[in-house]
């Protein structure tokens, strides 16, 4: 019985730890190392931890007064790595807000925020 237990617990476990990674998670991302520039188009790579189906995610730019500007995103060579077009940005805080989804259906939201300085 206490075998049947622990195998069951076990089992438990190992789902868990499945549905956990199941979503696109941002590990990484460019703005941490290279920020925007003031008034010219930049390019953001934001690193994910699965496959990620741009055709049903969505990427914006959000500015001041919380307006939302759909962004275009493409993949980038490695797994899991989308790199994102951004307009050019007058000096302010802004902030990238995603809505993607892993390849296996899950959807992960998030935001990152930062500025641009002259």
């Amino acid at each position: 019985m206490k075998s049947l237990f622990q195998l069951s617990l076990l089992t438990l476990c190992l789902l868990q730890i499945e549905a956990v990674s199941a979503h696109a998670v941002v590990t990484d991302y460019s703005l941490k190392i290279a920020p925007i520039r003031a008034n010219q188009a930049e390019k953001v790579e934001l690193t994910f931890n699965s496959q990620v189906e741009l055709g049903l995610s969505q990427i914006f730019l959000v500015r001041k007064g919380d307006q939302h500007e759909l962004l275009k995103a493409t993949k980038g060579q490695k797994n899991g790595l989308i790199i994102v077009e951004v307009p050019p940005l007058a000096p302010g805080d802004y902030a990238i807000r995603f809505k993607v989804f892993a390849a296996d259906g899950h959807l992960t939201e998030d935001v990152i925020h930062f500025a641009v300085s002259q």
